[in-house]
C-alpha cells in the first residue's frame, strides 16, 4: 500500500511492523512481531483478525530472510489459515469501523505473493511436487509473470513439459522481451519460428532490437544440436559493434566449440568472457575441467580459489575444485566435490558428469550409470554425456548396451567427426566390428583432419596392425597446427617401434612439458633411458620396486581417503 507520512504516534503496532518490513529491517521485524504474537496468543482479543494476519506474514518474511524455510513455511500456512477465516467473517458481518483497522484491511499483504514466498521455500528445501501444488491452487488469471516462470520451470523439472511450455508461453505472453523463458521454450523443442513470433511486436515497435530476432535463431540450433551453425550464428551477433564484448554470447561461444570439440577455441572464449567479467561464474567449471584435461592443474587450483572467493553457493567452483582432485587421481575427495556441487544445482551437468567419472574410476560402475543417465537427461545434445556412459557400459564389458548406445547418438545427433568417432570406439572393442572402426575414422578425419580424438583412436588401430609409419605420418600431420600432450606422447611411443629413439625421447619430453603429470610419457621416457645404458638394469629395477610400493602406498591411502569421505558422501549429492 502506499506510504502515509503519518505521525508515529498515531500509527498502530502492527503498521509500525509494517514500516519496518518494508524498510529491510528484518531481525527487527522477527523480533517484534514474536513478541506480538505471542501477546495474541495469550489475548486473542488483542489484535483483529486482519493484524493477526499481517504480523503472521511478516514474521514469515522475517524467517524466510534468515533462511529458514521449513520454519517460514509453517507461519506463511497459519497467515494462510487465518485469510481464510478472515474472509469468512467480512462475508458474514460487515466492517465495525475500527479505526485501526480500515486504513489495515485495505494494505493487507497479497496472499498471491505468500502463496510465491511458500513455493520458493518449497524449492529450497527440495520438495518441488510440494511447491507446484501450491503454485496450481492459484487461479490461471491471478498468476503473475513470476508465478508463470516458477512454475514452468518446475514442470519442466518433473518432467512435465506439456505444463511447462503453457507456462513459458504465459509469461512471454505478459513479458515479451522474458529471454530466459525463451530459452526455456526452445529448450522443449518448441520451434525458433513460433518462438520469434511471440516477440514480433516488440521487436518491430522497439529501435535497436533488430538482434533479437538473430539470438533467437541462434539458440534454437543451440538446443537441437546444431553446433556449427549456432557458432556461425552468435558469431554474427558477437561481431555486431552494439553487442560486441557481451559476456554472455562469449560464454554460449565458448560452451559450443566445447561441445563441437574444439577445446582450443572454447578456452580461448572462457577466457576473453574471464577479462571482460572477472566475477563471471557461469560456464567456469566447464573450463576448470578442459584446463584439467590439459594438464595446467596449477591454473585449476588458482581458478577454484578464485571462484571461491567470488560464491561458494554455486556449484562452479566445487566443481573446478573436484576436477583438480580428480586429475590429480584423488578419486574419493572428486567425488565428495562433486556430491557437494549436485547438493547446491542439482541440474549442474558438470558436477553430475564429475561424480560419474570418479565413480567409475574408483570401480563403482553401475553407481556412475545412474548419474551419466541423468546428465544425458539434463544435456540430450552434450555428446560427452554418451562418452560417459559409453565407457561405463564398455568398463563392465556390456558391448552390446555400448554399441545401441553409440548408434543411437550417431542417429540422434548427426554424423559428424566425434559422433562417427564414438561408435568407431566401440567398434574397435570387438574384433567383429575392427574394419567398420576403420571405415569410420575415416570419414571422421576426413571432415575434421585435426579432431585428436579421432586421431588417437586411428593411431590406436595403426598400432595394432603394426603400420607404425601409417601412423607417424598421421600423427605429425595432426600436430602440425596445435600440440597435444597425448598425440606427442603417442608419437614418441611410434618411433620408439621404428627404433628413432632420439626424437622419440624429444616427443616425451614435449608432452611432459605439455602435462608434467603424463604418468605413461614418463613411463615411455624411463624404458628408454633403461634400454640406454644396461649395466645399470640391476639398479633401475630396484628403482622401479620401490616405485612400485610408493604407488601401493598412494594406493592404500586413497582407501582410508575414501573411508575419510565416505560419510560425507552419504549425506551430500544422489545415491
Amino acid at each position: 500500500c502506499p506510504r502515509r507520512s503519518r505521525p508515529a504516534g498515531s500509527m498502530s503496532v502492527v503498521e509500525h511492523v509494517r514500516e519496518m518490513a518494508a524498510a529491510g529491517l528484518h531481525s527487527n521485524v522477527r523480533l517484534l512481531s514474536g513478541l506480538l504474537l505471542t501477546m495474541s496468543g495469550n489475548n486473542p482479543e488483542l489484535f483483529s483478525p486482519s493484524q493477526k494476519y499481517q504480523l503472521l506474514v511478516y514474521h514469515a518474511d522475517s524467517l524466510f530472510h534468515d533462511k529458514e524455510y521449513r520454519n517460514a513455511v509453517s507461519k506463511y500456512t497459519m497467515a494462510l489459515q487465518q485469510k481464510k477465516a478472515l474472509s469468512k467473517t467480512s462475508k458474514v458481518r460487515p466492517s465495525t469501523g475500527n479505526a485501526a483497522s480500515t486504513p489495515q484491511s485495505q494494505c493487507l499483504p497479497s496472499e498471491i505473493e505468500v502463496k510465491y514466498k511458500m513455493a520458493e521455500c518449497y524449492t529450497m528445501l527440495k520438495q518441488d511436487k510440494d511447491a507446484i501444488a501450491i503454485l496450481d491452487g492459484i487461479p490461471s488469471r491471478q498468476r503473475t509473470p513470476k508465478i508463470n516462470m516458477m512454475l514452468a520451470n518446475l514442470y519442466k523439472k518433473a518432467g512435465q513439459e506439456r505444463s511447462s511450455v503453457t507456462s513459458y508461453k504465459e509469461v512471454l505472453r505478459q513479458c515479451p522481451l522474458a529471454l530466459d523463458a525463451i530459452l526455456g521454450l526452445l529448450s522443449l523443442s518448441v520451434k525458433g519460428a513460433e518462438v520469434a513470433s511471440m516477440t514480433m511486436n516488440v521487436i518491430q515497435s522497439i529501435p535497436n532490437l533488430d538482434w533479437l530476432s538473430v539470438w533467437i535463431k541462434a539458440y534454437a540450433f543451440v538446443h537441437t544440436g546444431d553446433n556449427t551453425r549456432a557458432i556461425n550464428t552468435i558469431c554474427s551477433l558477437e561481431k555486431k559493434s552494439l553487442l560486441r564484448d557481451n559476456v554472455d554470447l562469449l560464454g554460449s561461444l565458448a560452451d559450443l566449440y566445447f561441445r563441437a570439440g574444439d577445446n582450443k577455441n572454447s578456452i580461448l572464449k572462457f577466457e576473453q568472457a574471464q577479462m571482460l567479467d572477472p566475477y563471471l561464474i557461469k560456464g567456469m567449471d566447464v573450463y576448470g575441467y578442459l584446463l584439467a584435461r590439459e594438464g595446467r592443474l596449477e591454473d585449476v587450483e588458482n581458478l577454484g580459489c578464485r571462484l571461491f572467493n567470488i560464491s561458494d553457493q554455486h556449484a562452479e567452483p566445487w566443481v573446478v575444485s573436484g576436477c583438480h582432485s580428480f586429475y590429480s587421481k584423488r578419486y574419493s575427495r572428486a567425488l565428495y566435490l562433486g556430491a557437494k556441487a549436485i547438493q547446491l544445482n542439482s541440474n549442474s551437468v558438470q558436477a553430475l558428469l564429475l561424480k560419474g567419472a570418479a565413480l567409475r574410476n574408483m570401480g563403482r560402475v553401475q553407481e556412475a550409470i545412474i548419474h551419466f543417465r541423468e546428465a544425458i537427461r539434463l544435456a540430450p545434445c552434450r555428446l560427452d554425456c554418451y562418452e560417459g556412459l559409453i565407457e561405463c557400459y564398455l568398463a563392465s564389458n556390456s558391448i552390446r548396451e555400448a554399441m545401441v548406445m553409440a548408434n543411437n547418438v550417431y542417429k540422434t545427433l548427426g554424423a559428424n567427426a566425434q559422433t562417427l568417432t564414438l561408435l568407431a570406439t566401440v567398434c574397435l572393442e570387438d574384433p567383429v566390428t575392427q574394419e567398420k572402426a576403420k571405415t569410420l575414422l575415416d570419414k571422421a578425419l576426413t571432415q575434421r583432419p585435426d579432431y585428436i580424438k579421432a586421431v588417437v583412436k586411428k593411431a590406436e588401430l595403426l598400432s595394432r596392425e603394426q603400420k607404425y609409419e601409417d601412423g607417424i605420418a598421421l600423427l605429425r600431420n595432426a600436430l602440425a597446427n596445435q600440440s597435444d600432450c597425448v598425440l606427442h606422447r603417442i608419437l614418441g611411443d611410434f618411433l620408439v617401434a621404428v627404433n628413432e629413439y632420439q626424437e622419440a625421447m624429444d616427443q616425451y619430453s614435449i608432452a611432459l612439458s605439455l602435462d608434467p603429470n603424463d604418468q605413461k610419457s614418463l613411463e615411455g621416457m624411463q624404458k628408454m633411458e633403461k634400454e640406454e645404458s644396461p649395466t645399470d638394469a640391476t639398479q633401475e629395477e630396484d628403482v622401479d620396486d620401490m616405485e612400485g610400493s610408493g604407488e601401493e602406498g598412494d594406493l592404500e591411502g586413497s582407501d582410508s581417503e575414501a573411508a575419510q569421505w565416505a560419510d560425507q558422501e552419504q549425506w551430500f549429492g544422489m545415491q
